[in-house]
Parts: C-alpha cells; structure tokens; sequence
C-alpha cells in the first residue's frame, strides 16, 4: 500500500554509477529489456482501442509493472521502464501521460495523472565529472489528480486527495486535501 506522507519524509536519492557523460547507468541486459518492453508496446499496445485496458495491463505486468485491480493506462501513455511502476485500483495514466520511471513511481487507488503530465524520476549529479543519474521515487496517493501537462519532479510526493493545476511544475511534496498550481507549483 502507498505511504502516508503526514510529515511528508524525504524519499532518499539513488546515484547510478557511470564512467562517463556519455556511458549508460544500465547493465547491458537491462538496456535489452528496456528495448525488448519499447518494441511490444509499439507493436502491441500502442494501437490498441481504449477498452483493451486488460491487453495493455498483461503486457505491463509481463514486464514487471505492479498492478493492484484494475487502473486505466491510455494506450498513448509512456512508460519508461514498466518494472519501477506500481499502479492501484482504479488509478489513472491518461493519454500521452509520461512515466519516466527511472526511478520507482506509484499511482494510488483512484488517483489520476491526467493527459500529457509528466513524472519525472530522474536527474543527474551535475558536481560529478560523470554526471550520474540520480534517481529519485515519486508517489501519487489515493484520489489524487495531477493536471494536464503538469511536470513532477523526482523525489516529490503529492498527497492524498491533492490536486495539481494544469502545466503545474511540481518541485516539492504536496499536502494531502490541498490546490496546487503555477512554476514552481504553490
């Protein structure tokens, strides 16, 4: 079940180790997996009527999605890398939503991440010559609502029903029962 965020804990970053700018944080099989996951969402999901939900939320589970009941993802979501997703009853990634889920991502029961917003998990160490990826674990409680184009940065937690304004950039945890909007998000 999703964490309680009463007194909104910092969620601990991962570093990735990386030689270069340029070198890739991921062994090589995972860099397979990834692709492999890329090419039967294209050729598989992607296509897809809306009420093929149960095709799409096989497909995802097959590769490692947590899936509790049964959320909606829009066949025109993006999902980085399905494993690092956990998504609960009747929760919500709407069309072209984005999953950049570097990092791990959970979507509460009833919660919705509207079209086009974005969930972002991931940075990089910029005072490390490598620049490593960092990454950072978001969660969206039960009933919440992230708005259109919103973009939520890593490490932030938006409360249980909490709503993010549309084209919101959400650069700190937001409380349970409360309206953000704007850049940054207040």
């Amino acid at each position: 079940m999703i964490s309680k965020i009463s007194g909104l804990p910092t969620i601990p970053a991962a570093y990735h180790e990386q030689t270069s700018p340029y070198g890739s944080p991921w062994t090589k099989q995972r860099r397979i997996k990834m692709l492999l996951w890329n090419v039967c969402w294209s050729l598989l999901c992607v296509w897809t009527p809306k009420p093929a939900n149960r095709w799409r939320l096989f497909w995802m589970k097959l590769f490692g999605a947590k899936i509790y009941g049964t959320p909606f993802v829009h066949q025109r979501a993006r999902i980085q890398i399905p494993w690092n997703l956990t998504m609960h009853h009747r929760a919500t990634l709407g069309d072209r939503a984005n999953a950049y889920s570097l990092g791990p991502i959970e979507i509460g029961e009833h919660a919705t991440v509207a079209q086009e917003a974005y969930l972002c998990t991931g940075t990089h160490a910029f005072d490390q010559p490598a620049h490593n990826l960092v990454t950072m674990p978001i969660i969206i409680e039960q009933y919440a609502f992230v708005g259109a184009r919103a973009f939520v940065l890593p490490g932030v937690t938006i409360g249980k029903h909490a709503i993010v304004g549309a084209c919101s950039v959400v650069t700190k945890n937001v409380l349970p029962h409360s309206v953000v909007k704007g850049n940054p998000a207040k």
